[in-house]
């Protein structure tokens, strides 16, 4: 809003004779760097009244888990207030709000992904914490199935909405619709070396595979993120970190000519997102502030499928949902670990009657933890690997 109301104001500014006081909100990186900064404080300072918030309406974590051999560990943990993924997902709404321009078709599909997965990770949590109270109560909160109804549900939106806002027959080399491939160059020289053209060999997807793509980025990052919230910092610091690579892309996407450069697809109008991308890293690094061990506050579902959620919708926009996956490597091997524990399992215990086990347990952190790593070993080296892969993700960009 104030970058739109200086929009608006700019010709009086002028009149004024006053607009060089403004004239920095028209660079695109300031309110992205200001927008994160802002969000970073913003949950630094508001953290303690929230927290207090939470723990005298008594939204803590009961420590109860169905592996026997952390029980002691999470009995450690027990009352520790959740749900603060309303920090986050507050500073992102009203910094983007703020700082990016809200005219902006993404930007406002952003914030409505954002919006949509806290308040169905919101009822979630809620229904988990306030079980105790309800005849014949259960910590289990809403069922998968539910869960998965909205989160697919809004990616279908997604996919259906940036598909259509996308569709330009106007542009002739319109990026939007394009299956960005690693190592793939998306851009070739036009004849006699003026100007670029589309390469002829890239991929466009029609509006079902479009929206289908959509669908299991937006429910499978969502459901990784949440996965991956079972340590003090582990999926605030991993998301922070992804988030800064997220930044690196989008800044990329909306620049037209760097894009070309990097022979990557860019996408019209997508360069505002770099200021939604700059505030999901800071409002999760001031969480971190309060999340790291020993944590005194959990973001709970209200703030681990936004985060999942919203980072596959910038994924989506700027067509580089393949980077945003190396980069999420943990996450993915987080939720994989649980597929693969399930599936064998129950494999076993069909063919010899005793399901077996591939992980001490599953999510795999809790693995390493038992196996003799301490909880701040496996967070310090989850956030190691993560790095690298963005690096590696970043690097990719230039091998072409």
């Amino acid at each position: 809003m104030i970058y739109v109301l200086y929009d608006r104001l700019r010709s009086t500014l002028v009149d004024w004779n006053v607009d060089w006081l403004f004239m920095v909100l028209d660079q695109r990186t300031f309110r992205a760097l200001a927008a994160a900064l802002l969000a970073f404080v913003l949950v630094v300072f508001s953290g303690p009244r929230v927290i207090r918030w939470l723990r005298k309406k008594k939204i803590g974590d009961t420590g109860s888990t169905d592996a026997e051999s952390l029980r002691a560990a999470a009995g450690s943990k027990k009352n520790t207030p959740t749900m603060g993924g309303v920090l986050i997902c507050g500073a992102i709404v009203v910094c983007t709000g703020l700082l990016a321009d809200v005219r902006n078709f993404y930007v406002l599909l952003g914030l409505v992904v954002v919006v949509w997965l806290a308040l169905l990770g919101g009822v979630d949590d809620w229904l988990k914490l306030t079980a105790a109270s309800r005849p014949g109560g259960s910590r289990q909160g809403l069922y998968a199935w539910e869960k998965l109804v909205f989160q697919l549900g809004l990616g279908a939106l997604v996919g259906y909405f940036v598909f259509s806002h996308g569709d330009n027959p106007d542009v002739a080399q319109d990026m939007g619709h394009v299956l960005s491939l690693p190592l793939q160059k998306t851009w070739v020289r036009a004849e006699g070396g003026a100007g670029w053209d589309a390469n002829a060999s890239l991929i466009y997807l029609g509006m079902p595979l479009f929206i289908v793509l959509a669908v299991l980025m937006v429910a499978g990052m969502s459901n990784a993120v949440n996965i991956a919230d079972g340590m003090d910092g582990l999926a605030a610091g991993t998301t922070t970190i992804v988030a800064i690579g997220m930044i690196v892309l989008t800044q990329i996407a909306g620049d037209d000519y760097v894009a070309k450069l990097l022979l990557v697809p860019s996408v019209p109008g997508s360069e505002e997102l770099l200021v939604l991308a700059a505030t999901i890293a800071g409002a999760c690094l001031g969480f971190l502030w309060w999340n790291c061990l020993p944590a005194q506050v959990f973001m709970g579902d209200t703030g681990s499928l936004a985060l999942g959620g919203v980072l596959a919708y910038i994924a989506v926009v700027i067509r580089q949902e393949l980077l945003l996956l190396i980069m999420s490597g943990v996450f993915l091997i987080e939720i994989a670990s649980v597929v693969l524990q399930v599936g064998y399992f129950k494999y076993t215990r069909a063919r010899t009657g005793t399901g077996q086990r591939l992980f001490k347990v599953a999510p795999i952190h809790h693995h390493f933890h038992i196996s003799g790593w301490t909880e701040q070993q496996v967070v310090s080296r989850f956030w190691i690997v993560t790095s690298i892969l963005v690096v590696l993700a970043l690097a990719m960009i230039k091998v072409r």
